[in-house]
């Protein structure tokens, strides 16, 4: 008696430990991020329910076809005394299991497709931003806007080599993010001008491959003001996992009052090709270009790597300085040295040549102006 009543206790309290432990699954799962984020776009919840949707789909057949095999192991057993059917080439049975998975993938296919289509729909955008990948940086030209920018990550060095403590957003900050108005439809123009690189970010559903010679396209409508992290996502040489993305979603008008500062500092910037700056200035600014743009591979100490990026305390820093300007503007074709002459500005240009012919004991006593870097670009 006391046995049935506890089997029977078992059988009441079952179902509360199965939904206790289903509810902790679940917030430890919420908590550990198993899933895929819902973002925020209408683009980013239609892939997570698309997702979620095939998952339970999954789930409904694993049930079906695990409880028809376990109950045929358990029911049909041979210690049960059941003999074994002698059949074969059953045409019923054939087609029955050749239709019903091809109605299960049909149904699929219905959402599946209606994604697709909302997804590669970018028409009628009410602005375009040409995202062009660089090793190991992102430029964003927005077009019809005449504001272009350079993003270079902004970690610092010390948190990469282990000198410092890493911050929560470690190799997942910049120096100038995407920023972009709230509400409006956005079109991304995806392109690169070296490898293949791919521009994604999860909390907008957005990740398109980056071909040189090619232009993908995507879009988004961020509802909600915040700032969005992502990264690189194809893997593009030495410093892949250093060309973080961010994007900024700003309000309205936030965003036309950021756009104008940056339309004001772009035309500052241009006046300041015909400056002549002073020594120390450019040293002082080249050094951080230096930082940010060539340490990388050439070390802050400006020794290289053997074998692989040269030395810049021996090479061209102490050769003829119009050998030098070249190498920088045109790059070297068939090497890892890029083409900083689009990329870098005059003054920029300029500030770095002079700080490399005059760091690490170099002492050139040498420098270069933005308007030496204009007219060689020119070609006089």
């Amino acid at each position: 008696m006391f046995k049935r009543a506890h089997r029977l206790f078992a059988w009441l309290l079952a179902p509360a430990v199965l939904m206790t432990s289903y509810q902790t699954l679940a917030e430890k799962a919420e908590s550990l991020k198993f899933n895929m984020t819902e973002g925020v776009t209408p683009v980013s919840r239609e892939i997570q329910g698309l997702h979620m949707e095939m998952f339970w789909w999954c789930v409904a057949i694993g049930v079906v076809v695990f409880s028809i095999m376990f109950y045929s192991m358990i029911m049909h057993r041979k210690s049960r005394g059941v003999k074994p059917a002698n059949f074969h080439e059953s045409t019923g049975l054939e087609i029955l299991w050749t239709a019903i998975p091809l109605v299960i993938l049909v149904v699929m296919a219905i959402p599946a497709t209606s994604s697709l289509i909302t997804l590669y729909d970018s028409e009628e955008a009410d602005m375009s931003v040409l995202i062009t990948g660089y090793q190991w940086r992102w430029k964003y030209d927005y077009v019809d806007s005449d504001v272009s920018f350079f993003s270079n990550l902004s970690t610092p060095r010390d948190e990469i080599d282990g000198y410092a403590p890493k911050n929560p957003n470690y190799l997942l900050e910049v120096d100038e993010p995407l920023v972009v108005p709230v509400g409006q439809k956005i079109r991304f123009l995806v392109t690169a001008a070296d490898v293949i690189h791919s521009w994604w970010v999860p909390d907008l559903g957005v990740k398109r491959d980056a071909i040189p010679g090619f232009i993908n396209d995507s879009w988004a409508v961020i509802e909600e003001p915040g700032i969005y992290r992502g990264q690189c996502a194809e893997l593009c040489g030495k410093d892949h996992g250093f060309m973080p993305i961010v994007v900024e979603a700003k309000p309205e008008a936030e965003y036309n009052a950021w756009l104008e500062e940056k339309r004001a500092q772009a035309q500052e910037l241009a006046k300041l090709t015909e400056k002549t700056f002073s020594f120390d200035e450019l040293y002082e600014r080249g050094e951080k270009v230096y930082g940010q743009w060539c340490a990388a591979c050439h070390q802050a100490n400006g020794e290289g790597v053997a074998g692989t990026f040269p030395s810049l305390k021996e090479g061209i820093a102490v050769g003829p300085i119009d050998e030098h300007i070249d190498v920088v503007v045109n790059g070297v074709p068939g090497t890892a040295m890029q083409a900083f002459g689009e990329q870098l500005s005059e003054v920029d240009i300029a500030a770095v040549v002079t700080y490399e012919r005059n760091a690490w004991g170099n002492n050139m006593g040498d420098e270069a102006q933005p308007i030496d870097i204009y007219n060689h670009k020119q070609g006089n």
